[in-house]
């Protein structure tokens, strides 16, 4: 059964957040609160662990999973960021953005589609000190399960749904029901993939 964690929305117990780690880092799966949307998180270099993830997603090796970074040098580890993309980047980070970006080749093909990798920095205070206890990325998706319209936005009904299926689930409270907004920037323009809580108007974009 789900472990179930309350930690403070803003001032997250770091007794609590050392513990939702050492569940990450031993190949768990779990929910946790983002700025835009709950999400589900494991350790990507735990094969094991992203195919479950994958799996109670209801998604493929073909969907972009998203590497959730500290900051834009830790997105520059695994991605290919030029100067323009970076002062981009910079504008809108930490933020409610998924920007796909060239994988640079030391990054393992099950994390990428096509050479291609999704990365964020999220805003939100709990997610934001799990990666830093982490020390490294974490592997996450949006938490919208199979059948569902809208993703999950209540910790006691993601452990209900999901008590066999997740080790943790981190309740910070609602953090709402919208997903991140994603721009390709592989290409010279960039591309809306998905519109979410990030606001557009940083960016002259084209929808795809």
């Amino acid at each position: 059964m789900a472990q179930l964690f309350a930690i403070h929305a803003t001032h997250p117990q770091r007794r609590l957040v050392r513990q939702a780690a050492d569940i990450v880092r031993r190949g768990g799966l779990i929910a946790y609160p983002t700025d835009s949307c709950y999400a589900l998180g494991c350790d990507g270099g735990d094969a094991r662990a992203a195919e479950r993830l994958r799996r109670l997603r209801g998604i493929g090796e073909r969907h972009h999973l998203t590497l959730m970074c500290r900051s834009l040098s830790e997105i520059a580890k695994h991605a290919i960021v030029d100067d323009a993309q970076f002062r981009l980047l910079k504008s809108v980070t930490p933020g409610s953005y998924t920007f796909i970006l060239r994988a640079r080749r030391e990054v393992p093909r099950r994390l990428t589609h096509r050479k291609t990798i999704g990365v964020r920095v999220p805003g939100h205070p709990v997610a934001h000190a799990l990666l830093a206890e982490l020390d490294q990325p974490m592997l996450s998706a949006t938490l919208l399960l199979p059948g569902d319209k809208l993703p999950l936005s209540d910790a006691g009904e993601i452990r209900q749904r999901l008590e066999h299926e997740l080790d943790l689930v981190i309740d910070a409270g609602s953090c709402g029901v919208e997903p991140s907004t994603v721009i390709d920037l592989t290409a010279e323009t960039p591309r809306v993939l998905r519109v979410g809580k990030g606001s557009l108007a940083p960016f002259a974009v084209e929808r795809v």
